[in-house]
């Protein structure tokens, strides 16, 4: 049996455990809100991602990222994101800043990063999934990016979309919103291995953790800089157009609509669904 972790850092949104040797696990806790984000996890999560940067190779060899409860992270709440549309564009635009910067850190993160999915990781939450290293999902996982279907734009989320998946597979999903089971995720290189019938997401975790472990901490990192310089991140002028496309979107009357049809239960008024 696995020692219990140990917990590092206690916030009122993440946690961070010691889960062994080298590997810390970063934990979205917010889980009677399906870990979505709100002003206060993103904050918590930059705070804690800069100090876990800054550990040596032999303390910190892989990050562990992981959702509490059903669902890794189903993105932003959306109750927050239906208020910032009576908020100034400054508001907005410093709202977007934040996140682009929180997904900055993680696709930037020195070590690897090992991501596990169960249930929904939808917006936002593809995002972190589109910036992790190593992913493995639960058959239970839907990705999703519903912006359009709610009248904004996936935005922010979208330059690490497109670094992942490449415009052929990114394009469909961004324009349409529809939902992406875990097999066809699989297929187009958003995950990289799914748990099978008889095992556990922890189980299949801890095998893709053996992998990375195989390496050495320093050359590990060394593979991690090199595979940002080849295929680099956004730049800071394609992270400001990102930020003002969301932040100019969420102030407009169809993001209105959409968010009260979302909230109403109720097709949006541009569906064609009665």
């Amino acid at each position: 049996m696995s020692p219990l972790p140990k917990t590092l850092f206690l916030g009122e949104r993440i946690r961070v455990e010691q889960k062994g040797p080298g590997v810390l696990c970063l934990v979205l806790a917010r889980p009677e809100l399906r870990n979505a984000f709100d002003p206060l996890m993103v904050e918590e999560l930059c705070r804690c991602l800069t100090d876990l940067a800054a550990l040596p190779p032999a303390e910190l060899r892989v990050l562990l990222l992981v959702g509490d409860g059903k669902a890794f992270c189903a993105g932003a709440d959306l109750a927050y994101m239906r208020g910032q549309a009576d908020q100034s564009l400054e508001a907005n635009l410093a709202d977007a800043r934040r996140l682009g910067a929180l997904l900055q850190q993680v696709a930037a993160f020195p070590a690897p990063v090992l991501c596990g999915v169960q249930g929904a990781a939808v917006g936002g939450g593809f995002g972190l999934v589109a910036c992790a290293d190593v992913v493995v999902a639960h058959p239970s996982a839907i990705f999703a990016l519903s912006e359009v279907r709610l009248g904004i734009v996936p935005a922010v989320i979208s330059p690490f979309v497109v670094r992942k998946l490449g415009l052929a597979h990114a394009g469909p999903l961004m324009l349409s919103g529809r939902r992406l089971e875990a097999a066809e995720a699989i297929s187009c290189g958003l995950i990289h291995k799914l748990v099978a019938t008889d095992s556990t997401l922890d189980a299949t975790l801890d095998e893709g953790l053996e992998e990375l472990l195989e390496a050495g901490p320093e050359a590990a990192r060394r593979t991690k800089a090199l595979l940002l310089r080849e295929i680099p991140l956004p730049d800071a002028a394609l992270a400001e157009y990102t930020a003002h496309a969301i932040a100019e979107a969420r102030c407009t009357q169809e993001a209105r609509a959409g968010f009260q049809a979302f909230f109403a239960k109720a097709p949006a008024p541009w569906s064609g669904r009665s």
